[in-house]
């Protein structure tokens, strides 16, 4: 494979002082993509496409219009719609649909300039903490074709950082925009509910959780990515948070959880390197102070898992009783789940995710920032569900994702930032949460750390 583009900001600046054309970076993109295929992070590939919306970009430029994203190359998870494109979810029930329109996120990509080189792939559903399904296949870690990105944004993680495109759209309804990144190194930002449009498209098992979230190899790009992404759309009607006014954008008060306040073990290396960035940043001078989010009692992802099983099978029980071999066979497993569930524990789900986020609401009442590990494991075999063991102790296969989806449920902004590697030089990240709609504050803080961080080297 090519040696790794420029980021994001870096092309959109040479295409726009004409040091380069929108057409010039599109080949370069379907070389790498093409050259890439065996990973599976771009799928149902098409160039004429990305060659047609190049040189769209290159006569808008020339016609004077000014493009903040020129020529940026980008990838879309196969769960957002795009106009005219083969759009999955990775589900054999779509796999003929094609999307009538384009989600506002995309319309405001090509608006600001981006070519959209097609669609990247997801665990069916988005509903699988790692990245394969009956469809397209399995996508592979790009540094080591044995083990998974994670899910379900694998598709676009591995994309990112292998090289093939600079920046991906993915989607975060529990951590699927967060994980990956930590797993292959890339940045990952779920921001908060609502600032981002996510119609038109397919509804998903759990409303009210879902984001369309930015990744890429830096902070700035993913700021850029989400600065055109941003802002309230009639066709969306969550799409109508406003931006809120940082108390302490000099010197945020961080909180700093080893666990996030889950009974999860954490491999040494993570948790050693998770450590050494919070002292980076104490040596810099910010303000930070032990402690865990304050959870109610009995709360984790599998209390609120029956939110998502119900939703599957409200949305694919029918189809699922049809024929249930067109499914994946975990995701059978979670429709057969929620087809079984009676409705108080549906219920009781909703009201405890919502205790969630009036827990958190009034936490960063007191705190500005909360970080702590994005995973507690490094990436893991390609052909299992999680890792059988962490730090030496067995876990169950959702183990690994027990550190994001409870920021979803509040409507929270995250962020996954590299930090270090650890055995075999896998790659982890420091996961950097805020209040809902602190979204700015949590990307100047998180900009701010990785320059701290490049400046030391990343652990260990």
């Amino acid at each position: 494979m090519s040696p790794t583009p420029p980021d994001a900001l870096a092309v959109a600046q040479a295409v726009r002082a004409g040091r380069e054309t929108a057409a010039s970076v599109a080949e370069a993109a379907i070389a790498r993509i093409e050259a890439g295929a065996d990973l599976v992070a771009v799928v149902d590939f098409d160039p004429a496409p990305v060659r047609a919306a190049a040189a769209a970009v290159d006569a808008r430029l020339a016609a004077g219009e000014d493009l903040p994203l020129a020529g940026v190359p980008v990838a879309i998870k196969d769960v957002i719609w795009v106009k005219g494109r083969r759009v999955t979810q990775g589900s054999r029930l779509f796999a003929d649909f094609l999307a009538p329109a384009d989600a506002v996120a995309v319309e405001r990509l090509r608006r600001a300039g981006a070519v959209i080189v097609g669609m990247s792939n997801t665990s069916e559903f988005a509903c699988k903490g790692l990245t394969t399904n009956r469809v397209y296949g399995t996508t592979r870690h790009p540094l080591d074709p044995r083990l998974t990105p994670g899910g379900s944004s694998g598709g676009p993680s591995a994309a990112v950082m292998a090289g093939l495109v600079p920046l991906a759209l993915g989607t975060d309804a529990g951590g699927s925009s967060r994980r990956p990144p930590a797993h292959v190194g890339a940045v990952g930002f779920k921001p908060s509910f609502g600032a981002i449009p996510h119609a038109p498209g397919f509804a998903g098992p759990v409303p009210g959780i879902e984001v369309l979230a930015p990744i890429a190899r830096t902070v700035a790009d993913a700021a850029a990515m989400f600065a055109v992404l941003r802002g309230p759309d009639p066709r969306d009607p969550d799409s109508l948070l406003a931006p809120v006014p940082s108390r302490a954008t000099a010197a945020p008060r961080i909180a700093y959880t080893r666990r996030f306040g889950m009974a999860v073990p954490v491999e040494p290396a993570i948790e050693a390197g998770i450590e050494w960035a919070v002292e980076v940043l104490r040596r810099a001078g910010f303000v930070v102070e032990e402690g865990d989010p304050p959870w109610p009692a009995g709360v984790d992802e599998a209390t609120l898992m029956p939110l998502q099983h119900a939703g599957l099978a409200a949305l694919h029980g029918d189809a699922f009783r049809r024929d249930p071999d067109v499914f994946d066979p975990d995701i059978a497993v979670q429709i057969e789940r929620g087809l079984s569930l009676d409705a108080a524990t549906v219920a009781r789900a909703r009201i405890l995710a919502r205790e969630v986020a009036l827990a958190l609401a009034g936490f960063f009442t007191r705190v500005d920032l909360l970080v702590g590990p994005t995973v507690p494991c490094l990436a893991w075999a390609a052909d299992r569900l999680g890792p059988e063991t962490i730090a030496g102790i067995a876990v169950p296969p959702r183990a690994h994702a027990a550190f994001t989806p409870l920021f979803n449920h509040a409507g929270v902004p995250a962020l996954s930032l590299p930090v270090g590697k650890g055995e075999g030089g896998l790659p982890f990240g420091l996961q950097m949460v805020a209040a809902r709609g602190a979204d700015d504050l949590l990307l100047a803080t998180a900009a701010r750390a990785e320059v701290l961080f490049a400046e030391r080297g990343l652990w260990p």
